[in-house]
């Protein structure tokens, strides 16, 4: 998101306009739910997606004739087999797509996606909000849990707006575009740094800890907010972790496992796994159980780690966890 959001500043800034378009809506099957975004570019470059196919090839084009226009547009597209409407597909869904022109040097966009971009570099949630009339954008602002930005008449129902995946009602559309919360990861070995590139490919925010410093090295993780070195028995001395957070237990052994698991059992983390035989993680379970925590407090740990799909491999555990991470973040598990 962050790397499209800096494109269509650069065109807008260079003198180019740009048509950004966006999946308001969507019902039945669909290849991406609403929220999902992409740029056209008068060369007929694009970044981002809305699904691919037939619909994307479709709203290329007329995002194409809107750059030339300087309009916006909203239209409904519909993948029904043999249906006169249809595209030709046979997803049996419907999608609603947003058209919006933003002109070459608009100085009013590139002050709210340089504030959003901003924004992708801060562990705050925040929105993209913008007003539908009649096809056309009337406003766009941002907003955060603290209210609203560069809107001068902004919705009146903030807390209907802002929820986990993008809301259309009452001629307001609001796309969440960062959602505050990191992935601390606990060692640095082989899996961690095959974790890393993963989770952040698909938006998370990394940051590693290791007691060795050899481990807690940036080289070994460029995609990693941060890369922390520190004693396993002392995490509060670098590390708050808090409810948006995720917790990746991944060391060298089971000591360290149990203390990062004795430290973090009550962060009240988003999430807490832990990697492992069923062994070592069945003792580290009875010592947290002899040292005064719950059974229930312990049934919050994803243990064995990540989806069950056979990984073996530091890269296929990478992608199982990545996988558990992405269905946690989406409310499915």
């Amino acid at each position: 998101m962050r790397e499209l959001i800096r494109e269509i500043v650069h065109a807008l800034e260079a003198g180019q306009p740009v048509e950004l378009v966006s999946l308001v809506a969507s019902g039945g099957s669909t290849p991406r739910g609403a929220g999902a975004l992409m740029a056209v570019f008068p060369d007929g470059r694009t970044v981002g997606t809305i699904g691919g196919g037939n619909a994307e090839y479709e709203a290329q084009q007329l995002a194409g004739t809107l750059l030339k226009s300087g309009g916006d547009a909203l239209r409904h597209f519909r993948f029904v087999q043999g249906d006169a409407a249809s595209l030709g597909m046979v997803c049996g869904g419907d999608v609603t797509v947003q058209f919006q022109h933003l002109p070459a040097g608009d100085a009013k966009a590139v002050a709210v996606l340089r504030d959003l971009m901003e924004a992708t570099g801060r562990n705050a949630d925040t929105w993209l909000v913008r007003q539908i009339r009649e096809e056309r954008i009337t406003a766009m602002g941002l907003a955060d849990r603290n209210g609203f930005r560069h809107l001068d008449m902004p919705p009146a129902e903030l807390p209907e707006l802002l929820q986990n995946k993008a809301v259309y009602q009452e001629g307001w559309f609001a796309v969440p575009v960062v959602k505050a919360g990191r992935v601390y990861i606990f060692g640095g070995g082989h899996v961690s740094q095959a974790l890393v590139p993963a989770i952040a490919a698909v938006g998370f925010r990394p940051v590693v800890y290791d007691d060795r410093p050899e481990f807690a090295d940036m080289t070994l993780f460029p995609q990693a907010e941060a890369a922390l070195c520190g004693s396993f028995e002392e995490l509060s001395r670098q590390v708050a972790v808090t409810a948006d957070d995720y917790v990746v237990i991944m060391t060298r052994g089971h000591q360290a496992d149990y203390e990062v698991l004795a430290q973090l059992l009550r962060s009240g983390a988003r999430y807490l796994g832990c990697i492992g035989s069923k062994r070592k993680l069945a003792l580290c379970r009875d010592r947290l159980l002899e040292a005064g925590f719950t059974a229930g407090e312990y049934a919050r740990v994803h243990a064995p780690i990540g989806l069950a799909i056979g990984a073996e491999t530091p890269e296929e555990i990478a992608v199982s966890v990545t996988a558990e991470l992405i269905a946690v973040r989406a409310g499915v598990i």
